[in-house]
């Protein structure tokens, strides 16, 4: 039976999660250089668009459809065929079907979103929307169904991932390695100063990331009850946590940075998500502080690695995630949230097991499948945009417009 509060909750959270693909524009475009702000804000633009259509026509159906062999849903949902009004008890019994396949669907458009901070700078747009595409029907839909889909076998095999630690952050951030890998560094990286051209609007995107992450973690209860309010509040306070932390370290190597406390909030965000239905309050301390210390530390692990990983996708969202997902498997309580599973801490070692498995094997098949991804279309499109295309500047070149005149 359909209730009307769920319902509300479900769809305001679906809106505050739209809200998070140009909030991310927003984040990344402030640190790209000045002619290439608005080819920046584009990439995620686009991406709302392009997925939006996808997971109507079949993304829906591959990552939540009737499941075949564990791995991906059937295509019985085609175009939204039975996705209707009535509730699908499976997934949610008191919210209209289609109330979950949209708020799912915002999910499904930010993850690849995410990735774009890799390539920034150099990419080029049609083979980027090629890959967008590709990425989200043969990585996102297929890890969706193992993770969240009935039937899906890392599901069954009894891994915890709330919100999408394992599902939107470790498919984007080791998807985003690989294509660094790929498309290589910016022109004139390492040899010139490539400064950010408006740190206000990074500030902006990250607290209306902050914002957005309410509607992230909490409505992924899909109800308005005890658990979403669980999930609002150790979302809050991980990011907190992260963003102090993160401040202080910034201040102990030079002074306290904006820039720095606000990637802090994002990270903190990153890793309570697998776990913001299964942890408490000061476990979510915990997690918003470790991971806030270990993509810290993978940032100055990346520079010297002379990896140009543009915006730190990999150190932000793959780590962060990781460090989250692990911690779901130290921090789970079953009394937190019934559905869930005992960690580490009360009683249940495997759970940690299960949950590194899980981040092990969806890491490999991300990396895997967008590096070979990756590989081909660059071979016949080509992923990067043109030498005299990145010296003028994308905005311009590719797109006609420039954010400044």
């Amino acid at each position: 039976m359909i209730n009307s509060g769920d319902t509300a909750w479900v769809l305001i959270s679906t809106a505050l999660v739209i809200l998070m693909t140009p909030a991310l524009a927003f984040f990344y475009a402030g640190m790209v250089r000045r002619k290439n702000v608005l080819s920046t804000i584009m990439l995620s633009v686009a991406i709302l668009a392009l997925i939006s259509v996808q997971w109507v026509l079949f993304g829906y159906t591959l990552a939540f459809g009737p499941d075949h062999a564990g791995l991906f849903g059937g295509l019985n949902w085609l175009g939204l065929n039975g996705v209707g009004q009535t509730p699908y008890p499976g997934y949610a019994a008191t919210i209209p079907h289609l109330a979950f396949m949209v708020f799912q669907l915002a999910f499904a458009v930010i993850t690849p979103a995410l990735i774009t901070g890799a390539f920034v700078e150099r990419i080029n747009f049609p083979g980027f929307l090629l890959f967008t595409l590709l990425w989200s029907t043969f990585i996102y839909d297929p890890v969706a169904h193992w993770v969240w889909g009935i039937g899906g076998w890392l599901r069954n095999l009894g891994a915890l991932d709330f919100a999408g630690g394992t599902v939107v952050h470790i498919t984007a951030g080791v998807s985003a390695l690989a294509l660094a890998l790929i498309i290589g560094r910016r022109k004139g990286y390492g040899k010139f100063p490539m400064e950010p051209s408006n740190i206000p609007f990074t500030i902006l995107g990250a607290f209306l990331l902050w914002f957005g992450w309410f509607g992230f973690n909490g409505g992924s209860a899909l109800s308005s009850g005890g658990l979403a309010t669980s999930a609002l509040v150790v979302t809050n306070t991980a990011a907190a946590a992260a963003a102090l932390t993160w401040m202080l370290m910034s201040w102990i190597h030079k002074r306290p940075s904006v820039l720095g406390l606000a990637t802090g909030a994002v990270v903190g965000l990153v890793a309570i998500t697998p776990a913001s239905g299964y942890v408490s309050p000061l476990s979510a301390l915990v997690i918003g502080a470790v991971a806030a210390v270990v993509s810290y530390y993978s940032i100055l692990i990346r520079v010297k690695s002379g990896l140009d990983d543009s915006l730190d996708v990999f150190a932000c969202h793959g780590m962060g995630g990781i460090t989250g997902a692990l911690l779901t498997g130290v921090f789970a309580d079953k009394a937190i949230n019934s559905a869930g599973a005992n960690g580490l801490l009360f009683g249940n070692p495997q759970q940690l097991l299960i949950q590194a498995i899980a981040v092990l094997v969806v890491a490999v098949f991300s990396f895997t499948v967008s590096y070979i991804l990756g590989r081909v279309i660059d071979a016949v499109f080509s992923l990067r945009a043109r030498s005299e295309e990145e010296e003028i500047g994308l905005d311009i070149t590719q797109h006609g417009e420039a954010a400044y005149s």
